[in-house]
C-alpha cells in the first residue's frame, strides 16, 4: 500500500490546490459575465447569439468542473487503494522482461484512463456541443476516430517508449541519449503528421481556382512567405467551429483552411487570417517554440533520470508514496510518476508560457495589420470567428493567466484599434 510519507502528503496537497485554483477560475469567469453585448459586437452579434454563446461558457464550464472532479477522484482513488503498486506488481509477474513489461504497465494505465474518459468525451460530443450547434460527428465517424487514434498511438507511441525504456536501462547517461532520440522522433513527427496521419481523419482537397487563391498567393509572395500549397480540410464533417493552420517546416509550408472559414468569411477577412499566420513564421515565434520545447524536454529528461536513481533519497520517497518498493524502482513506473508528479509544476510554468504566446499573437496581429495596411479585416475575421465558436468575450483576467495562449479577443481588437496610421502604410 502507498506510504504515507512527506512526498505523497505534499503532491496530494499539490494537486488539490490545483484543481481549486482551476474551480476558483471558473467561478470567476461564470461571475464575470455580463448580460450588456459589448458595442465592437453589436454588427456581429443579435441579442440572442449573444445570450447563447453565455449559455454555452457557463455549460462548458459546469461540463469542465465536472470532468475534473471525475479525473481527480479517479486518480487519488487509484493511487490510495494501491492501484500503481498492484499494477508494477502484475506486470512484473508476466515475466516478460524490463521493456515489455513497462510497454504493458504504461499503456494498461493510458488504456484505463482513456476508457473510464469516453463516456464524458461521449456527452461532450453528442449531448453539450450537439445542444449548441456544433457537433456534426455521426456516430460511426465518432467510432473510427476512436478506433484509429488507440491504434496509430500503440504504432507510433510504442516504439517510442520502447526505445526509450532500452535508453534507460543499457546507457550511460541515458537521459542526454532519451532526450535526443525522443526529439528527433518528434521533429519527424511533426514533419511528416500533414501527409500521413492528418489525413487518415480529414479530407484535404485543394483550393479551386479563383480570386480568394489568387489573393492569399499575392499576400503570401508580398510577405516573402514560401506558401507552396493551400487545402481545404472538411471540417464540417465533424464541428460547425471554424479555424486554419499552417503546415511543414522550411520552403515546404502549406495552409489548411476549414471548409467552415471559407463559408463565413470574405476574402479580405481570409487573407487577414493568413497574414497572421505569416507573423508567426517572419516573427520567428515558430522556432521560438521548438527550441524552447527541447529545452524544456531536455530538462525533464533530465529530471527524469535523477527521480529513476535507485540510490536517491527522493526517489525512494516516491516510489514508496505509490506503493513500490526500492529495489522495484523503474523506468516505465518513473516516467508514469513523474508525469503526475510535475502537474502542478506544469500548470504554474504555464502561467509563463501562457504570458509568452500572448505576446507572439499581439505581435502576429501587428504584422497582419501592416501586412494589409489597416487592422479592419483582421478585426472583423476576429469578430466573426468568436461568434462562429459562441467564444466567451469577457473572460475573467484569473482564468487568462492560468489557461489562455491567446488573449480575450477584445483585448485584441482594442490593441489592433491603437496601431498608429503609420504603421499600417
Amino acid at each position: 500500500m502507498p506510504e504515507f510519507n512527506t512526498v505523497a502528503i505534499l503532491l496530494i496537497i499539490a494537486l488539490l490546490l490545483l484543481w481549486n485554483l482551476d474551480f476558483i477560475a471558473t467561478l470567476l469567469t461564470l461571475g464575470s459575465l455580463k448580460p450588456e453585448l459589448p458595442e465592437e459586437f453589436i454588427d456581429i452579434y443579435n441579442p440572442e447569439k449573444y445570450s447563447e454563446s453565455q449559455e454555452y461558457t457557463r455549460a462548458t464550464s459546469r461540463f469542465g468542473i465536472l470532468s475534473s472532479i471525475a479525473s481527480l477522484t479517479i486518480l487519488l482513488s487509484f493511487w490510495l487503494f494501491g492501484g500503481f503498486a498492484w499494477w508494477d506488481s502484475l506486470t512484473r509477474s508476466l515475466g516478460l522482461g524490463g521493456v515489455f513489461s513497462g510497454l504493458i504497465y504504461v499503456f494498461g494505465l493510458l488504456l484505463g484512463n482513456y476508457i473510464l474518459s469516453l463516456p464524458l468525451t461521449i456527452y461532450a460530443t453528442f449531448v453539450l456541443e450537439a445542444r449548441f450547434g456544433f457537433n456534426k460527428t455521426t456516430r460511426s465517424t465518432f467510432v473510427m476516430d476512436q478506433l484509429k487514434t488507440v491504434l496509430l498511438t500503440a504504432l507510433i507511441g510504442a516504439p517510442l517508449l520502447a526505445g526509450i525504456l532500452l535508453i534507460f536501462q543499457n546507457v550511460p547517461n541515458a537521459w542526454l541519449w532519451a532526450w535526443l532520440a525522443f526529439s528527433v522522433f518528434i521533429l519527424a513527427i511533426t514533419y511528416l503528421s500533414p501527409s500521413l496521419i492528418m489525413p487518415l481523419f480529414n479530407k484535404f482537397e485543394p483550393m479551386e481556382e479563383g480570386s480568394l487563391k489568387d489573393a492569399i498567393y499575392d499576400m503570401a509572395k508580398e510577405c516573402e512567405f514560401p506558401l507552396t500549397e493551400i487545402t481545404i480540410m472538411d471540417g464540417s464533417r465533424r464541428s460547425a467551429k471554424s479555424n486554419a493552420f499552417f503546415m511543414g517546416f522550411g520552403k515546404n509550408k502549406k495552409i489548411a483552411l476549414y471548409d467552415t472559414l471559407v463559408e463565413n468569411h470574405s476574402t479580405e477577412e481570409l487573407v487577414a487570417v493568413l497574414a497572421h499566420e505569416i507573423g508567426h513564421f517572419k516573427r520567428k515565434h515558430i522556432i521560438q517554440r521548438i527550441v524552447l520545447s527541447l529545452a524544456q524536454f531536455a530538462i525533464l529528461f533530465y529530471l527524469l533520470g535523477q527521480l529513476i536513481d535507485p540510490e536517491a533519497s527522493f526517489s525512494r520517497q516516491l516510489f514508496a508514496a505509490f506503493g513500490i518498493p526500492a529495489e522495484n524502482i523503474s523506468p516505465h513506473a518513473g516516467l508514469v510518476f513523474f508525469g503526475i508528479l510535475f502537474s502542478p509544476v506544469s500548470r504554474f510554468l504555464g502561467v509563463f508560457l501562457n504570458a509568452w504566446s500572448r505576446k507572439h499573437e499581439f505581435e502576429a496581429d501587428a504584422y497582419a495589420a501592416g501586412a494589409q495596411r489597416t487592422p479592419e479585416h483582421l478585426i472583423t475575421a476576429l469578430k466573426k470567428l468568436s461568434a462562429d465558436n459562441l467564444s466567451n468575450l469577457t473572460p475573467h483576467r484569473f482564468r487568462v493567466l492560468l489557461d489562455y495562449s491567446h488573449p480575450p479577443v477584445l483585448v485584441r481588437i482594442h490593441t489592433l484599434r491603437k496601431i498608429p496610421p503609420a504603421s499600417t502604410a
